[in-house]
């Protein structure tokens, strides 16, 4: 498979670059999916069999105040992706998020929920849905939740993990509950998807919906880490973004990946090897 990875610098981008090769990334420095010529150019150039796009503006709270921007990189920029790969034939998975819900009902989503985004991220990701599928219809669209793995250190049990070594206070919101999903299995489930032609809207998460304070106790228990996990609600925190309380995500299209306690040991032991 002959494949770009837009965004390849971050979590699940690099996962994806580790599969497919180092000529397959393609990093925000390299081409921003907010330039239109640069990306169309790209694509021209290099002729894909396949486009994933895991390029996005993913700070949910800064969006709030940073709305134009989380638009322009969250729903402009897939749409000038979509646009480049209709025009020259090339396949496109795209990647979005359970954000699109808000998380009132009692049972996790699936493909045929309508989206009702809280904020700013949220609004942004959905818009990019639409519009990748309004410039190409035949993408495919991946919605998932908790992503956790790849590189950059910047996944919830990585956080946790560092917060925990360095003594800090682990307050975790226990009234949030959501799919933990490993980059390690969700990269090989796409490129398997995209091979097989899969096309529309898709959910593909980790098995398994837990609270991030349960999340946060498995990591640390994972690692052998003693650490006090307080839990606490959505309201003792009053972030800028309001975020879904039910943010799990099920398919009525594929199977889910294996669940995230069976993801975890993977996980620590990459941590293991970046810190003997």
């Amino acid at each position: 498979m002959k494949a770009l990875v837009l965004g390849a610098a971050g979590q699940l981008g690099s996962e994806l670059v580790r599969l497919l090769g180092d000529d397959a990334a393609v990093t925000h420095r390299q081409v921003s999916i907010t330039d239109a010529p640069a990306v169309d150019a790209l694509v021209a150039a290099r002729r894909p069999d396949v486009v994933f796009n895991c390029a996005a503006y993913n700070a949910v709270d800064r969006a709030e105040a940073e709305v134009g921007l989380a638009r322009e990189v969250n729903s402009t920029g897939p749409f000038n992706v979509a646009t480049s790969c209709a025009r020259h034939g090339s396949r496109l998975v795209h990647f979005s998020t359970n954000f699109v819900f808000d998380g009132r009902l009692d049972r996790p989503y699936v493909e045929s929920d309508a989206p009702s985004p809280l904020g700013a991220y949220a609004r942004s990701k959905l818009d990019g849905e639409n519009r990748v599928f309004e410039a190409m219809p035949t993408a495919l669209v991946i919605r998932t939740a908790g992503v956790f793995g790849g590189a950059g250190g910047q996944s919830f049990p990585e956080k946790i993990l560092q917060r925990a070594r360095q003594g800090g206070r682990l307050r975790v919101v226990a009234d949030q509950f959501v799919n933990p999903t490993f980059t390690g299995d969700l990269a090989p489930a796409a490129l398997r998807l995209a091979g097989e032609g899969l096309e529309g809207l898709v959910h593909v998460v980790g098995a398994g919906c837990c609270a991030w304070d349960e999340y946060a106790r498995a990591v640390l228990a994972e690692l052998g880490l003693g650490a006090e996990v307080e839990p606490v609600s959505t309201g003792d925190f009053a972030a800028p973004a309001p975020r879904p309380l039910n943010g799990c995500l099920a398919s009525t299209r594929v199977e889910p990946l294996r669940s995230w306690r069976q993801a975890l040991p993977d996980w620590a032991r990459r941590q293991e090897l970046k810190n003997p």
